[in-house]
């Protein structure tokens, strides 16, 4: 990117505080009252990040693509694989060497990490540690994918209609989601595990949650190549980020029985629209999104992607060592942040930022 966004800094702290609090509740034994209920949409966080991928992404390749009319693939791999994986591996080799961090008794095989394939069929009643790893997956085959789609569309001189292919992907996505949840869950819907198996068809596979990768997509080619589009809409960033908090109201209502079939068709999509919006908002130069800075909001969007892979374990490594003191509901809760925190800012330090420096040395 050639300027800074800091309002995505702030939709990157909001992404990553959803998700944390979210998982809290199923991860500790003294959970606050207020936080359960608090956090119910936490679970959107993740949707967040795919909008935010989606955008940043193709925003890189689309810019390079607008100014040489071709990008370069061994470069994006390069910058992917620092960026992602040193950090990943680290805490899928925690997970697998140090029982005590484990969320829950048992992992999926470790061939499945290592392939991102985790997301596939995942029983997270059986195999929950390192559940959250999922997005992860969703997110390696986009960047797998997205790259090669780009290369066929500009070999054949057609990647200004390429919008036709996001349409077409994204109603794609109510068609395989009305199959999944039809022939794979509804005969399924009165066992003890209906939860389980939604998770595992529905909400788990990287085929049923492109909406908001593709939002991204669409945010970052109206960027790049529909300036003058662009900057009518940029007019109204403050506009947009009412009418994206009106969508999401609307989608949480949707979505508040996730294993619902309104849910599951309407509520992807309009959660992808609402985050999509806030996305325009905060890239809008007259948004308080837009203009305001934050050192906070910066340092914690530093962290986010450390704090998403270990937070789990750190919180249930608090919360196992401060179970047998009687502290208040609400400072476990704090000591747990605040050990995430720490533990984020380690794995930043002695494994992300040594491989980025890494990686421009190696691209130079």
């Amino acid at each position: 990117m050639k300027e800074k966004f800091y309002g995505l800094d702030h939709l990157r702290t909001l992404a990553i505080i959803s998700v944390v609090l979210f998982h809290y509740p199923k991860l500790s034994n003294a959970k606050p009252d207020w936080l359960v209920s608090a956090s119910q949409f936490g679970w959107t966080g993740v949707d967040l990040f795919f909008v935010l991928s989606g955008f940043l992404i193709s925003c890189q390749l689309f810019q390079e693509i607008n100014e040489k009319n071709t990008f370069s693939f061994k470069k994006f791999f390069i910058k992917r694989i620092f960026r992602i994986l040193p950090a990943y591996f680290t805490i899928v080799a925690v997970y697998f060497s140090i029982p005590y961090f484990r969320e829950k008794e048992s992992l999926a095989p470790l061939w499945k990490f290592l392939t991102f394939t985790q997301n596939f069929g995942l029983d997270k009643n059986h195999y929950g540690t390192f559940s959250h790893a999922w997005s992860l997956c969703v997110e390696e085959y986009f960047y797998l994918i997205f790259p090669l789609v780009l290369i066929f569309l500009l070999s054949i001189k057609q990647l200004r209609k390429s919008y036709l292919l996001l349409i077409a992907l994204f109603l794609l996505g109510f068609v395989i989601r009305y199959y999944c949840y039809t022939y794979l869950y509804l005969p399924k819907i009165n066992s003890k595990e209906y939860e389980m198996i939604w998770h595992k068809y529905i909400y788990y596979p990287t085929y049923t949650r492109l909406d908001c990768l593709l939002a991204g997509v669409s945010i970052a080619s109206l960027y790049v190549f529909l300036p003058n589009l662009w900057g009518k809409i940029a007019k109204y960033g403050n506009l947009t980020f009412i009418l994206s908090l009106l969508i999401l109201t609307a989608s949480f209502f949707i979505s508040k029985d996730r294993t619902s079939f309104s849910a599951t068709m309407w509520g992807f999509p309009l959660i992808a629209l609402g985050y999509g919006l806030m996305v325009i908002s905060a890239i809008s130069p007259t948004s308080f999104l837009f203009n305001w800075q934050s050192k906070t909001t910066t340092f914690i969007a530093m962290l986010s992607y450390a704090i998403y892979l270990s937070h789990k374990g750190l919180i249930h490594i608090t919360n196992n060592l401060l179970s047998d003191i009687n502290l208040d509901e609400n400072l476990i809760l704090i000591a747990s942040i605040i050990a995430s925190t720490i533990g984020a800012i380690l794995l930043n330090k002695v494994v992300e930022k040594p491989f980025l420096k890494l990686r421009t040395k190696f691209i130079n």
